[in-house]
């Protein structure tokens, strides 16, 4: 219920239901959390239980862990992405009024990157164009190539067995993509649906890439938007490398 609501219905002004919810009360309102799935009890306790052996893993060796660990993920690089409200935000001089600004949406124009990274930085990436799908064939083959970038850019990490995370795509989960994982004597951590917060590349790496391409368009080539993407983690790259943020 509204306060106004409130005010009418028992008579009050709005001022006394604000005074009684907030200093009688204490009382607060709160917004929702919009989830993209709500968890059923077994969800849950699946979540619960594959986080406390991603945990017990981790600490047991914690270096060891991240040398080893990595994961995948992909993400829609769109020709144009809207800035964020955050991003549309200027400073004014006191008493001028709010500009107004009309609501747009990604564009059509798009392009899907697949992103192999770990601690120190990408170790490829994909890209795969609208309107094409990403096969059990195509995926195994891209292991295929995480494995030979792995001997050539980690070569200490070839007698080392990898830590290998991702997403339940069924591409991901199909037979042929566990037989490759098998293959290459990969460690699989297991991911539990529905869970974006499980996700490395949910987590800490796509929101500051959808956040430097916001506000730049593309023309209707792909290779304008790849050069966009490959140019930002270079950048990154070399921040890491010379310990700059």
């Amino acid at each position: 219920m509204k306060v106004r609501e409130v005010a009418e219905t028992i008579g009050i002004s709005k001022e006394c239901v604000g005074y009684i919810l907030h200093e009688e009360l204490d009382m607060k309102k709160l917004c929702t959390r919009w989830m993209l799935r709500l968890l059923t009890a077994d969800q849950k306790r699946t979540h619960m239980k594959i986080s406390e052996q991603c945990l017990q893993h981790f600490n047991k060796n914690k270096t060891d862990f991240v040398r080893r660990f990595i994961t995948m993920d992909e993400t829609w690089i769109h020709h144009y992405t809207p800035e964020s409200i955050q991003q549309s935000k200027r400073w004014t001089d006191a008493g001028c009024s709010v500009s107004k600004k009309t609501r747009s949406v990604p564009s059509a124009g798009k392009v899907m990157a697949l992103l192999f990274w770990d601690a120190e930085g990408i170790l490829f990436i994909d890209y795969i164009e609208k309107g094409k799908t990403l096969t059990r064939e195509y995926y195994s083959n891209l292991l295929t190539r995480l494995d030979e970038k792995i001997r050539e850019k980690k070569p200490g990490l070839q007698k080392k067995k990898i830590i290998f995370h991702q997403d339940n795509v069924p591409a991901h989960k199909s037979v042929l993509a566990m037989g490759k994982l098998r293959d290459l004597h990969y460690e699989l951590l297991e991911h539990p649906p529905y869970s974006p917060d499980l996700a490395p590349s949910d987590f800490c790496l796509f929101p500051k890439l959808k956040l430097f391409l916001a506000g730049q368009r593309f023309s209707f080539l792909n290779q304008e938007a790849i050069a966009a993407v490959e140019g930002y983690f270079a950048d990154l790259m070399k921040n890491h490398t010379t310990g700059t943020r």
